[in-house]
């Protein structure tokens, strides 16, 4: 038998014995504080400029903003590779996508790596997922991801692998039998996590709910894409006209997207109180990762600007955190895992990569990361990525290098909208010099190498998607060579 399926054989025998002492606690008969739950909510594609507690003047997100006047406001949180399926496996795992290896988009999460899921099972928590899942690779479609190990320590399922259908799709549960979704999708995945929170409310339980909204194609219910005219939206100083993918009318969709959302958040949060679970259940509020809409004339994702790589980050807990306050320790998605499982009582892994916040989600004063790391491993040109590259940012400095070249730095103090490249410019280069060593020591940290990197080009035309399934873009490769005539891009 292999470590991996003994592992998981040990977790799932003890975790009946596991989820009794859990419900006996969370009953109160051992006379210990009940365990916390955990909701980890993230829609997909949401940058964090574009929430009102964020200092957004045009988007409508009361009930996004009450949760961050109910607790914590993580004003500096980041997606470390900014793109999907790598986002939520560093989220998921804790570790940076060089090290669990799901490097571009489409690729499979090995079975291997150790989630938080697992280990909140393994601790007696009830687990949940319910959204766009993203992390089995292969087919997009029909979606249906098996029960076992490729879900990743899931126990509840209402899932698809990847559509971007917001109106009128589908899930599955435990077989292949699609569930239609009639309408708008947040308000199906939102009755679900319902569903999931009233049945387990006598346990732990951790889940993560996952929309699609407000990722393109932009679009939310009539009634919400009323509230906004176009016209009159405050436009970033950074946004350029006639951007395809990032136009007034694009914006104007994504926060009629957001809003849409926020009346779901605002019923999750009702039915809490309702249930009686509001104060001992830590709700996390985050994203995948950002979109440029139109900042510096770009579209998308996967760049190293602060609206592709800065995402919400609202933590809330009322038995724990004090209300109403921010913070600008610097925190990202290998940090997630480590975080929530240490508030829940649990060791995070030696595996995982990511910081302990625990302490700077209830102290202002405590010890948080002097920089966060970024990696993205391959070019992408409709998203105008022309090469993988690196980068690391700190409180007042953003930089990242191709292999063979310094790329960006910006001074987020003088230049907090990064309109000014310094570099080339003489006067920074002792802080390029510094910067390129704080970046050349992340790598080294994490085990990263530019030989990680990819140049065919397989996160188009659904190259690692339409045919089979791939744990690594190398097996693409290998599979292009051998299928010529099948392989949307050839190696």
């Amino acid at each position: 038998m292999s470590e991996r399926l003994s592992r998981r054989s040990f977790m799932a025998g003890s975790a009946a014995a596991l989820a009794s002492a859990a419900m006996q606690s969370a009953s109160g008969s051992t006379g210990d504080p009940a365990p916390p739950n955990v909701l980890l909510i993230f829609p997909d594609q949401l940058r964090a400029q574009a929430l009102g507690c964020m200092g957004n003047p045009d988007v409508k997100t009361p009930h996004i903003d009450r949760l961050a006047s109910e607790g914590v406001l993580f004003r500096q949180t980041f997606a470390n590779t900014p793109v999907c399926c790598p986002g939520r496996a560093c989220m998921m795992t804790g570790r940076y996508a060089s090290s669990h290896g799901l490097i571009a988009n489409d690729l499979r999460l090995r079975e291997s790596e150790t989630t938080m899921a697992e280990l909140f099972a393994g601790h007696g928590y009830a687990t949940g997922f319910i959204g766009k899942w993203h992390l089995d690779g292969g087919p997009r479609e029909p979606g249906f991801v098996p029960p076992g190990p490729r879900r990743q320590g899931f126990q509840f399922w209402a899932a698809h692998e990847c559509s971007h259908a917001h109106f009128k799709n589908h899930y599955f549960r435990d077989d292949d039998t699609p569930i239609p979704i009639e309408g708008f999708e947040p308000k199906t995945w939102t009755d679900l996590a319902i569903e999931f929170i009233e049945t387990n409310r006598q346990r732990p339980f951790f889940l993560t709910l996952t929309m699609g909204p407000p990722h393109d194609p932009y679009g939310a219910p009539k009634e919400y894409e009323a509230l906004y005219d176009p016209a009159p939206l405050t436009l970033r100083p950074n946004w350029r006209e006639g951007v395809n993918g990032g136009s007034r009318q694009n914006l104007a969709k994504y926060y009629a997207a957001i809003t849409a959302i926020d009346d779901q958040i605002g019923r999750l949060m009702d039915r809490l109180k309702l249930l009686g679970l509001d104060e001992n259940t830590i709700i996390l509020f985050t994203s995948d990762h950002g979109d440029m809409l139109g900042s510096h004339g770009m579209r998308l994702k996967r760049k190293p600007f602060e609206e592709s790589i800065r995402i919400p980050g609202i933590m809330r807990h009322p038995a724990s955190i004090d209300s109403n306050r921010a913070t600008d320790a610097l925190f990202s998605h290998v940090d997630f895992a480590p975080t929530l499982l240490s508030m829940c009582g649990l060791q995070p892994p030696a595996s995982m990569q990511g910081s302990d916040l625990s302490s700077a989600v209830r102290n202002d004063s405590a010890i948080s990361p002097d920089s966060v790391f970024f990696q993205i491993f391959g070019p992408y040109d409709p998203g105008q990525v022309e090469n993988g590259w690196r980068g690391v940012r700190t409180d007042q400095y953003m930089y990242a290098r191709f292999e063979d070249r310094p790329w960006l730095l910006f001074d987020l103090d003088a230049d907090p909208y990064e309109m000014n490249n310094l570099v080339e410019n003489a006067q920074h280069k002792q802080i390029v010099d510094d910067m390129d060593r704080r970046l050349q020591d992340w790598m080294k940290r994490t085990g990263d190498s530019w030989t990680n990197d990819w140049k065919v080009r397989v996160e188009q035309g659904g190259a690692l998607y339409k045919h089979k399934t791939f744990y690594t873009v190398d097996e693409y490769i290998q599979w292009a060579k051998e299928n010529p005539d099948l392989a949307p891009v050839k190696p």
